[in-house]
């Protein structure tokens, strides 16, 4: 026996060993449910007990079958400890036989080099065999780095690491704790108070940092993160169902990940704006003029107050009424808040009259003043009561703030009044409009963390929206100024954080890509000099994969052709196309007897997928066939955002077929002549 197929001996054997140590946890989580019933305590204890131990219990039952550890830290000092991705024990007083991947002790496992080895002898990578469920006999190989014996330079590539990064993508998004660069590290372990924004060039592994990250401070900061909760938000729910498996595979369960559509779903959407109407709604100057037409209903009182109690009236004077409401209006609190202090300040003038009278009254009285008639219609009269749908309606009804230009009141203002706000079609922007007037009224809870992805394509009023549910929290932004396919898209990152109420927040770039081979990566920045954006251009450390540009004279029979072959390799396809292409791609494809071909389901995905361009964004596949990048070009304002968003898919192959002219954006010098235009090409 080599001393290779020893080592592996040994391994496998301590897998078992860590595979038998989690049954038992499990078990003994389950025993402690039940124990734990009985434990006597006040009520309020006894809940939270039942709690954890029924989340822990919970969380150890769904762990997803698959290899217990993905690394070894032989320390100098002698001692060694196994990094996965959740801590596996034999008993609470002994060392842990596995170490969570979080651990500060595992930070080491990935920054450790031979410039800093950090204490680390060598580092050990164990290779498992693909879609391994963690039996023994999966573990194949294992890699040692040696940190204190080598000298310092830059490191070799990882076989096993490199072969981990390149498999084929099938199936939702997987975690990456196996693969965490250095780079990619520090910004997980970012502290909780502090806010992080990632310009991530394709490939570059920011989604998977972002998740990485949030399931790395509910581990540092659990307490703190439950009570006040973690949101991700995603730009699509194909998106979010993509990425939906990462944090369970993590450790980490029943964490909020929505859209920021689906957070200010107050109605459902049933109308839909022109692009000139969604524009104004989505713009910054939207805010200040829902806060003026808010802010106009408070108005100052006309007459004294008269408030009968028994056979006496108490009185305050009309000028007293208008100092409480300059004074209130110049705290600028919430609405809904102003209002109550507009009543309690009234109320309080009352007290002091009633002190002079009779003494201290008791709280029934100044309860039952607060609820006098009088006092309540002057509420009313100078801070009524208001709807956030109420305000909407009449701003979009009337158009005639001053802050907007003539053309942007025309673009906004209803053709019809509606009867009444509550008969009206909202649009979605009209919810983005509906969710900043209900935040004037009153805040909304904040959240602890928010994780916002793709972020780019967010508008001031949609920032806006997410600033209130993080007013006293920290965010990673994560996104690409390259990627911006709205109209409202980012041009620049400190504008988009200062929206956000976290214009101090640090903005990091990721350069250097693990996912889309180097020959794609090239490709794709070709385009950026056009897209009017300041972002470094990627680079990947894959020298591998195939890039094929043809043109060809049948769109539908060239992809069927492209998909067939596709699906004599591995992993998954994803044919990406302008959406009016995307019926007749999917009718051929069918007709050819290719299965698969549907849109992509929610929590899995078939073999292969023809999608729109517009939801391509976020979703990798190994290999993906780009069809007609000249439609896909001039489907949209910004179709060249678009492109570069489809063309870096591609995990391992990209086939682009076009039958008109490529884009001259996509050409270089040594193609730059535009290729025969045919002046017919067959309709898809």
């Amino acid at each position: 026996m080599t001393s290779l197929d020893h080592e592996l001996s040994r391994e496998r054997t301590f897998h078992d060993t860590c595979r038998a140590a989690l049954a038992r946890m499990i078990e003994g989580a389950d025993e402690q449910v039940v124990t734990g019933e009985d434990v006597s305590a006040s009520g309020a204890d006894a809940e939270s007990l039942g709690y954890h131990l029924r989340s822990y219990a919970k969380q150890l039952g769904e762990e997803p079958e698959s290899p217990l550890f993905f690394g070894r830290l032989d320390l100098a000092d002698g001692r060694s400890h196994h990094i996965g991705r959740r801590r596996i024990i034999e008993h609470p007083a002994e060392p842990p036989l596995v170490i969570d991947w979080r651990a500060p002790v595992s930070r080491a496992f990935y920054q450790a080099s031979a410039r800093d080895p950090q204490g680390v002898a060598v580092r050990r990578r164990f290779g498992w065999a693909p879609w391994s469920k963690g039996a023994s006999e999966d573990l194949t190989g294992l890699e040692d780095e040696p940190l204190v014996s080598a000298a310092p330079g830059p490191a070799a590539v990882s076989r096993i690491l490199a072969g981990e990064i390149e498999r084929p993508r099938v199936g939702p998004m997987r975690d990456i704790a196996a693969t965490i660069q250095p780079e990619q590290d520090t910004l997980v372990r970012a502290e909780l108070t502090r806010s992080v924004c990632v310009q991530g060039a394709p490939g570059t592994g920011k989604t998977a940092v972002g998740l990485h990250r949030a399931a790395y401070l509910l581990y540092t900061h659990p307490q703190r993160l439950v009570r006040s909760g973690l949101l991700i938000l995603g730009p699509n729910r194909t998106f979010l169902s993509y990425i939906a498996e990462v944090l369970p595979a993590l450790g980490e369960g029943g964490i909020r990940q929505s859209t920021v559509d689906d957070e200010l779903a107050r109605h459902p959407v049933r109308a839909l704006d022109a692009p000139a109407a969604a524009a104004v709604k989505h713009s910054a100057p939207m805010a200040a003029v829902l806060h003026r037409a808010l802010y106009g209903r408070v108005s100052a009182p006309t007459a004294s107050l008269a408030v009968p109690n028994g056979s006496y009236t108490w009185r305050i004077p009309l000028a007293e009424l208008a100092r409480i409401v300059e004074e209130v209006r110049a705290e600028a609190p919430p609405y809904a808040v102003g209002r109550e202090r507009v009543r309690t300040r009234a109320v309080r003038l009352l007290r002091l009259q009633a002190e002079r009278r009779a003494g201290q009254p008791d709280n029934e009285w100044l309860r039952r003043m607060g609820r006098a008639r009088p006092v309540s219609a002057f509420v009313d009269s100078v801070w009524p009561k208001v709807l956030p749908e109420e305000i909407v309606a009449e701003v979009l009804t009337a158009a005639v703030d001053p802050g907007l230009t003539e053309d942007e009141r025309q673009a906004i203002r209803w053709a019809k009044p509606p009867r009444s706000f509550r008969s009206v079609k909202w649009s979605a922007a009209d919810l983005v409009l509906i969710d900043e007037v209900a935040g004037l009224v009153e805040r909304p809870e904040s959240y602890g963390h928010v994780v916002i992805d793709e972020a780019q394509d967010l508008s001031p009023m949609q920032c806006r929206a997410i600033a209130r549910r993080v007013d006293f929290g920290s965010v990673t932004v994560l996104g690409d100024l390259a990627q911006g396919t709205t109209p409202w898209a980012a041009r620049n990152w400190p504008e988009l954080l200062a929206h956000l109420g976290k214009g101090a927040a640090a903005v990091v770039p990721l350069t250097k890509g693990f996912r889309v081979p180097a020959a794609i990566v090239e490709l794709a920045n070709r385009l950026l000099g056009a897209l009017d954006v300041d972002v470094p251009p990627g680079h990947s450390l894959r020298t591998d994969g195939e890039l094929a540009i043809r043109e060809v004279r049948d769109l539908t029979v060239a992809t069927v052709e492209a998909v067939r072959a596709a699906l004599t390799r591995e992993g998954s396809v994803g044919v990406i196309a302008d959406e009016a292409q995307v019926p007749a791609l999917r009718e051929a494809l069918a007709a050819a007897g290719v299965t698969g071909g549907g849109p992509l389901a929610a929590g899995s995905a078939p073999r292969v997928s023809v999608l729109p361009a517009a939801l391509a964004k976020g979703l990798e596949y190994d290999h993906v066939v780009a069809v007609e990048p000249a439609a896909i070009v001039g489907a949209e304002p910004r179709g060249l955002h678009r492109l570069y968003v489809v063309l870096t898919r591609a995990v391992s192959r990209l086939d682009v077929l076009h039958c008109r002219p490529l884009p001259a954006e996509m050409l270089d010098d040594s193609n730059s002549g535009t290729p025969s235009n045919r002046s017919k090409c067959p309709p898809l």
